[in-house]
């Protein structure tokens, strides 16, 4: 029994040390810049927007019925940075922002990532 429980006791730090390699080699968050052109669109709905937002970002609910007409309002050669709560939203307004003919559109993911990458304040 006590060989048993030796490498039962071995087998905890090498744990440890497999995930902290794990965690060594997990990538960084990207870093993003917003320069005064760049208009940053958060796509989730108006309720998500007053919860917190990123500073400066405009409100276009990727959701709603009218988000496409509201793209038609939008200069499709300017910059544009887009987030929503997790990735999955942006990712879809991404695309149909390319599809209308934007040139430079830029997915930022979740909120977090996209604070941390901007560093950009999330604001009420």
């Amino acid at each position: 029994m006590s060989g048993v429980r030796g490498i039962r006791l071995l087998a905890i730090p090498l744990l440890l040390l497999a995930a902290g390699v794990v965690t060594a080699c997990a990538p960084a968050a990207a870093s993003i810049e917003v320069t005064a052109p760049t208009t940053v669109v958060d796509v989730r709905t108006p309720a998500e927007y007053a919860a917190g937002h990123l500073d400066g970002a405009v409100n276009l609910d990727v959701s709603a019925a009218g988000f496409e007409t509201e793209l038609e309002a939008l200069d499709p050669t300017a910059d544009y940075l887009v987030y929503c709560r997790s990735g999955s939203r942006s990712a879809r307004a991404v695309a149909l922002m390319e599809q209308a003919g934007f040139t430079s559109v830029h997915d930022a993911g979740g909120l977090s990532d996209a604070a941390t990458a901007t560093g950009l304040a999330v604001v009420d």
